[in-house]
C-alpha cells in the first residue's frame, strides 16, 4: 500500500513540475507564445507624418504632400486565402506575394505587400479588403510638385537603406528619407515624427476598435514647413532658356548670399521621383545621355576663363604691383618664352580698358608682376600669396552652402608645380595660362557666382544658401556672416567701372538693357574636348545690386554668344518682371546646342 501511495504521490508530483516548467518557459523563455497572444489582441500601426511643405521666397509652393497607401499583412495572424482571388481584385503579381511570405522570417511583423498606393485607388482597396482579415492599409504621403522645376535643388525622396538605418535610429525598414539636394540637408526638420496608433483585434486579425479609446496612442508630427531663398519664376524662366544645352546657372542676392536660382542642364522632372515608378525612372534617367542627374551647378570644375580678370585685377592692385592707371603696350599677345599668349587687343591699354575688351596680354603682365613681386623669396613663395588671395573669394574650397555634395573646386598649391618642373625651376611664364583663367583653375558655377556677389559687394560675400527660414527654428547665423575678401573697397571702383563698360561698350554688348545698368564679363574657356565654354558673370544694379549671376554653358563658344544672353534676360526678368527683346529669348529658347560639332 505504501509502495502504491508513493508511486501516485510521484506521479503527482513529476506532472506537477512537468506543467510548472512548461509554464515557466512559455511565459518567461519562449518569447513566441506571448508574441502571438499580444498580436491576436493588439496592432501597433506606425503613424507616418507628413515631411514639411517647402515654399519659394515670395510663399508658391514648390513641394507638398498628397496622401498615398501601403498595403501591409501580418502574415501570423491570417490562416489559408485565395491568393489568386486577391491577386485578381488587387493586380498584384502572385509570384511577388509568395515571395514576400517566405521570405518574412518574423510573422508577427508586418510585411508590405504593396508601397505607395495613390489615393484614386485608396477607396477600391479599402471596400474589397474585408474579404481578407489579417491584411490592412497603413496611410503614407507622396512628395509632389506643382511645376516641374527645380530638381537638383530640391532633391528627392527615396526608402532608407541599410547604412542610413544604422546611421539613424529614427529610421526602420520601409521608412523614406530625403536623398538629395534640401530634402536630404534639411531631412531631420522636414521629416516629421512617426506616432504609433494602438488597435485591438481579433485571432483573425480583424480590427475591433482602438484600444482603450486611444489613450496610449502618440500622434505623428508633421514635419517643418520650409521657406526657400529661391524665385520660383527666375528658376523656372531660367531653366526654359536652358533647354537643349548643357551647364549651370547660378544666380544670388548679393547682400545675403540667398540663392535666387539654382539650375542644372540637363534636368529633369521631379515628379518622375515618385511613386512605385520611381526606380525604373531614377534609372532611365541615370543612364539617359549627358548625365541628366549629374549636379553641374555644384560638382562641375570649370576653367573661368576670362572672368576670372577681374579678380587677378582686384589681387595686383591690393598687392600694389599695378595701379588703376597702369598702362601696358600690347602689340600681338605676350611672349612666355617659346610660347605666345594671343591677343585680340593692340596698343596701350589700361586697367579699365583691359576688362572691357578682354585683353589676355594685359592680364598676363599683371601675373608676372604678382608672382615676380620681389617681396616674395620665390615664386612659389608669391604664387602662396595668390592662392590665398582667390581663396578668400571663396574659389578653390568648399564654401560650406546647405546643398549636399558640394564640390570644393581646383587650384593646386606650390608643391604641386615643384613636382613637375622641380622646386625652384619654374616662375610666371611657366603657369602663364593661369593668368587668364586657364591651366590648373576648375571653380563650380557656385563658386564663380559667389565670387561675382563678392565684387558687387565690394569686398564681402556671405555664404551661398538655398534656405530663408523653417518653422519655430532660429536662423543660422552662418549665413549671417560676412566674409571678406582683404581687397579694400576703393579698387573695386575701376574694376566695377571696367565691368560696367563690358556690356556698354566691350564684348558683351548683346547683354546691354537700357534702363538697368550691368556690369558683366565674358568668357571663353578652353575645353579640350570639344568647342569652347561660354561663360559670363555679371550683377546688377551697379550700384545696390539685387541680383549676381555666373552662367556656364558648355560647348557654345564665345561668351557673348550663348552664356551673355542667359544672364541678361535672367537679370532683366528679375529685376522687372518682363522681357523687352522677345527676339533674344525666342533666339536662346529655340537654340540646341546638344549636338554641337566637337573639334578635331
Amino acid at each position: 500500500m505504501r509502495t502504491k501511495i508513493f508511486i501516485y504521490s510521484s506521479i503527482v508530483v513529476i506532472t506537477v513540475f512537468v506543467f510548472l516548467i512548461n509554464l515557466y518557459r512559455i511565459q518567461v523563455v519562449d518569447s513566441e507564445y506571448k508574441i502571438s497572444a499580444e498580436n491576436n489582441a493588439f496592432r501597433k500601426e506606425i503613424q507616418y507624418p507628413a515631411r514639411g511643405v517647402i515654399f519659394d521666397r515670395n510663399g508658391k509652393l514648390l513641394v507638398y504632400n498628397e496622401p498615398s497607401y501601403d498595403l501591409l499583412v501580418v502574415p501570423g495572424t491570417i490562416g489559408k486565402f485565395d491568393t489568386v482571388e486577391f491577386c485578381k481584385i488587387f493586380q498584384i503579381d502572385k509570384k511577388n506575394i509568395n515571395e514576400i511570405f517566405s521570405k518574412h522570417y518574423n510573422k508577427y511583423r508586418p510585411a508590405i505587400i504593396e508601397k505607395q498606393i495613390p489615393n484614386s485607388k485608396f477607396a477600391f482597396y479599402e471596400e474589397n479588403l474585408y474579404k481578407f482579415p489579417g491584411f490592412y492599409i497603413e496611410k503614407r504621403t507622396l512628395r509632389t510638385y506643382p511645376k516641374p522645376i527645380g530638381a537638383h535643388l530640391l532633391g528627392y525622396v527615396g526608402e532608407v537603406n541599410k547604412i542610413e538605418i544604422e546611421n539613424d535610429p529614427f529610421y526602420s525598414m520601409g521608412d523614406y528619407i530625403g536623398k538629395s539636394g534640401l530634402e536630404r540637408t534639411y531631412d531631420k526638420y522636414i521629416r516629421g515624427e512617426k506616432g504609433v496608433k494602438i488597435l485591438v483585434v481579433d485571432v483573425k486579425g480583424k480590427i475591433q476598435g482602438s484600444y482603450k479609446n486611444g489613450k496610449y496612442d502618440i500622434k505623428a508630427i508633421s514635419g517643418k514647413n520650409v521657406t526657400t531663398t529661391i524665385d520660383a519664376d527666375i528658376q523656372e524662366y531660367g531653366e526654359s532658356l536652358m533647354v537643349n544645352k548643357i551647364g549651370a546657372v547660378v544666380a544670388i542676392e548679393p547682400a545675403t548670399g540667398e540663392i535666387l536660382a539654382f539650375i542644372s542642364s540637363p534636368g529633369y522632372d521631379p515628379n518622375l521621383f515618385i511613386g512605385n515608378n520611381l526606380s525604373k525612372n531614377y534609372r532611365e534617367i541615370e543612364n539617359a545621355p549627358n548625365k541628366p542627374l549629374y549636379n553641374r551647378a555644384i560638382k562641375s570644375r570649370y576653367p573661368p576663363g576670362s572672368t576670372f580678370k577681374p579678380v587677378s585685377a582686384l589681387i595686383a592692385l591690393q598687392e600694389r604691383v599695378i595701379f588703376e592707371n597702369t598702362v601696358f603696350i600690347i602689340s600681338g599677345g605676350y611672349n612666355a618664352g617659346n610660347h605666345v599668349v594671343k591677343d585680340h587687343v593692340s596698343g596701350s591699354v589700361n586697367l579699365v580698358a583691359s576688362i572691357q575688351m578682354s585683353s589676355n596680354a594685359y592680364y598676363c603682365n599683371v601675373f608676372k608682376k604678382i608672382i615676380s613681386d620681389d617681396k616674395f623669396k620665390s615664386a612659389a613663395e608669391a604664387y602662396e600669396n595668390w592662392r590665398n588671395h582667390l581663396n578668400k573669394f571663396g574659389l578653390g574650397l568648399k564654401l560650406g552652402t546647405d546643398l549636399a555634395y558640394e564640390d570644393q573646386g581646383l587650384i593646386f598649391p606650390s608643391t604641386y608645380f615643384d613636382k613637375i618642373y622641380g622646386k625652384g625651376r619654374w616662375n610666371h611664364n611657366t603657369i602663364i595660362s593661369l593668368a587668364i583663367g586657364q591651366g590648373e583653375l576648375g571653380f563650380t558655377p557656385l563658386q564663380i557666382a559667389n565670387m561675382t556677389a563678392a565684387i558687387a559687394n565690394r569686398g564681402f560675400y556671405i555664404i551661398p544658401h538655398v534656405i530663408r527660414s523653417i518653422a519655430d527654428e532660429k536662423e543660422n547665423q552662418i549665413y549671417k556672416t560676412k566674409h571678406y575678401t582683404g581687397i579694400s573697397p576703393e579698387y573695386f571702383i575701376p574694376v566695377i567701372d571696367g565691368m560696367e563698360k563690358v556690356v556698354t561698350g566691350g564684348t558683351a554688348t548683346i547683354a546691354n538693357l537700357p534702363g538697368i545698368s550691368i556690369c558683366g564679363k565674358t568668357g571663353t574657356a578652353q575645353n579640350p574636348h570639344g568647342e569652347d565654354h561660354s561663360i559670363f558673370i555679371a550683377f546688377a544694379p551697379k550700384e545696390n545690386p539685387k541680383i549676381a549671376i555666373a552662367v556656364y554653358i558648355e560647348n557654345a563658344g564665345f561668351g557673348s554668344t550663348w552664356a551673355a544672353p542667359v544672364a541678361s534676360l535672367m537679370i532683366e526678368k528679375y529685376l522687372t518682371d518682363s522681357i523687352s527683346r522677345p527676339w533674344l529669348e525666342k533666339r536662346i529658347v529655340d537654340g540646341n546646342l546638344l549636338n554641337v560639332i566637337k573639334r578635331k
